[in-house]
């Protein structure tokens, strides 16, 4: 749908003229606005919360919010809350978790939390002199930044260190300051740039100095000061393990073989990058879900995760597999930069509830849970392919979907669900049986 003319103004409509002016572009713009209308919240003040959580928002997007229950993590029980819209997700998670709830359940550890800022310059001057300055330049932006990183220091964390980088091999004069932080519990974006940015007026004010360039002062062109998505010392590890004898025989497939035909799925996920990028994707089902949930940033968690999975110079799966003195051992190594506090986890509603269900952890907590519902979204994806393939489970939940999808009535859901119950579901089949019996109930009714 194409626009006629550019909207002047939009930003500063109130919703209602905004609805309207969108509907203008809809064929019918009075069904446009009832049906937006529909998914406002009934609760005014909960509507307004939503509508200032971005810019331009007309309407309330839903996604479902379901619940993965029995995950033993480090000896404790979790239900672990995942928003996504895809309920093989859902089940493929709590399947894991019964499978292994018995055998030891899952074990994850958090390796470190340090996140990392940039201030990217350019500068001519020479590189051993601003090298030979940079503890006096440190200690200057620390002290410049102390009312920014007063509270988090109160909380124990802080700037950790700054270095300076040279990049002047990839682009002429080109220099970082890279910055290392400890954000607590918090994502610490907005605090991260905050202090990013006062570096970089400190920086280019001592660059610039007269004193400093023995009476030439050099130009200093900061390009900008921004955090990294990329935390590979944000880092988490969860793995589950047992003997192998004690893996058992899924789909009448031998302990043996099972075991030989999971590990030479993950050795094809080091190899193959075609391979590589679903499994990892299967790895971020269950992650996003529960980063999702807790009203975290999953496109830095994405963005992270698939860098680091590139970080051998080829992308490669995120798992490995031991077979050693007769264990099974399957470990997930991904950096997840979370947080507990500020932004949405403690604005949304349902992030709240989501948090308070997870017992209120801490931000390591937080992502070690992260961290095994992707690993556990990933087993169960490797157990169904390499034994009774991935459709027949993937297709039957999908079957109301694709009900719903040909406006099936609820008596023809429930006949349908029946129908299916030992049958491959697939859309043309859904259709037929629609068409049947659909059919037969007409000639009934004449």
């Amino acid at each position: 749908m194409y626009r006629k003319k550019i909207i002047e103004g939009f930003s500063r409509m109130i919703k209602e003229e905004k609805l309207e002016a969108v509907g203008k572009h809809f064929k019918d713009p009075e069904a446009f606005v009832k049906e937006l209308k529909s998914y406002w919240h009934f609760d005014n003040e909960k509507q307004k919360l939503f509508d200032e959580f971005s810019e331009n928002t007309i309407s309330n997007y839903y996604f479902p919010f379901g619940i993965a229950p029995n995950f033993l993590i480090n000896g404790k029980m979790y239900l672990l809350p995942m928003v996504i819209e895809e309920s093989s997700v859902v089940a493929a998670a709590s399947r894991s978790a019964k499978f292994w709830v018995n055998k030891g359940g899952f074990h994850a550890e958090v390796i470190s939390t340090t996140k990392i800022g940039q201030v990217h310059f350019i500068w001519s001057g020479p590189h051993d002199k601003l090298e030979s300055k940079m503890p006096e330049l440190k200690e200057e932006m620390i002290l410049s930044t102390m009312n920014i990183t007063a509270n988090m220091r109160a909380r124990g964390g802080g700037i950790i260190d700054i270095e300076l980088v040279d990049m002047t091999d990839e682009i002429d004069n080109y220099y970082q300051l890279k910055a290392t932080f400890n954000t607590v519990d918090s994502m610490g974006a907005n605090f991260i740039n905050s202090c990013l940015e006062e570096f970089a007026i400190v920086l280019k004010k001592f660059l610039t100095t007269q004193d400093f360039c023995n009476g030439s002062a050099k130009s200093c062109d900061v390009i900008m000061s921004i955090l990294s998505n990329y935390t590979p010392e944000c880092l988490v590890q969860a793995w589950v393990e047992c003997p192998i004898k004690d893996i058992g025989n899924p789909e009448d497939f031998s302990t043996d073989r099972f075991v030989w035909k999971f590990q030479k799925a993950i050795e094809i996920a080091k190899a193959d990058v075609y391979r590589a990028t679903t499994h990892n994707k299967g790895i971020f089902n269950g992650i996003d879900a529960v980063v999702l949930a807790t009203g975290n940033d999953f496109r830095a968690v994405e963005a992270c995760g698939h860098t680091y999975a590139s970080r051998n110079g080829r992308y490669q799966s995120l798992t490995s597999l031991s077979l050693e003195n007769g264990m099974f051992h399957y470990e997930l190594e991904v950096p997840i930069a979370l947080g507990t506090v500020g932004g949405l986890t403690t604005l949304h509603p349902v992030s709240k509830i989501s948090l308070e269900l997870l017992n209120n952890p801490p931000a390591t907590e937080l992502m070690e849970i992260a961290a095994v519902a992707g690993l556990a979204n990933n087993f169960g994806a490797i157990r169904s392919l390499v034994t009774k393939g991935i459709q027949i489970g993937h297709m039957k939940m999908h079957l109301l979907n694709i009900l719903n999808s040909f406006g099936a009535s609820r008596i023809e859901k429930e006949r349908a669900v029946n129908h299916f119950a030992e049958k491959k579901v697939s859309y043309s089949a859904v259709s037929n049986y629609l068409e049947e019996i659909r059919k037969s109930d007409q000639i009934i009714n004449n």
